[in-house]
């Protein structure tokens, strides 16, 4: 009668390799979801005055002065991403998709978002030739 423990032991070394090969995969995609790129800086210069209460849309962040100086708010929702707009003649920012409301300075006003949108640094040019935001 022949023995089954070639072919056993044979099914056991396959079973190795393949577990070697799916653990040999599956280290590059769990290093890559682990793995966050530093962002780097931006400068984006604006080179036109805003005004008192004036404001400058811009598609990373919107920037607004006012009698105490200027300040950019960013436009990504901080619910799940989307770009903010500027409702003007109600005075907020609201999110297209879920409805979200900050205030101009970035505080929310109403839900589903938790969290504030985030402020960049803004220098001004001069006395009024423009803006220099850090993104």
């Amino acid at each position: 009668m022949p023995s089954k423990r070639p072919h056993s032991q044979a099914l056991n070394r396959r079973r190795l390799v393949l577990l070697i090969g799916l653990l040999a995969l599956c280290y590059p995609i769990l290093r890559f979801l682990g793995f966050k790129v530093p962002r780097q800086t931006r400068l984006v210069e604006i080179k036109s005055a805003l005004g008192p209460r004036g404001y400058f849309l811009g598609p990373d962040f919107i920037l607004f002065e006012d009698e105490q100086g200027p300040w950019a708010v960013s436009r990504t929702c901080t619910h799940l991403g989307c770009k903010i707009n500027h409702r003007e003649k109600e005075g907020f920012l609201e999110c297209p998709c879920h409805q979200s409301r900050f205030s101009i300075q970035g505080e929310v006003i109403q839900g589903p978002a938790k969290r504030p949108l985030p402020r960049f640094k803004v220098e001004k040019i001069g006395d009024a030739d423009g803006y220099i935001v850090t993104i």
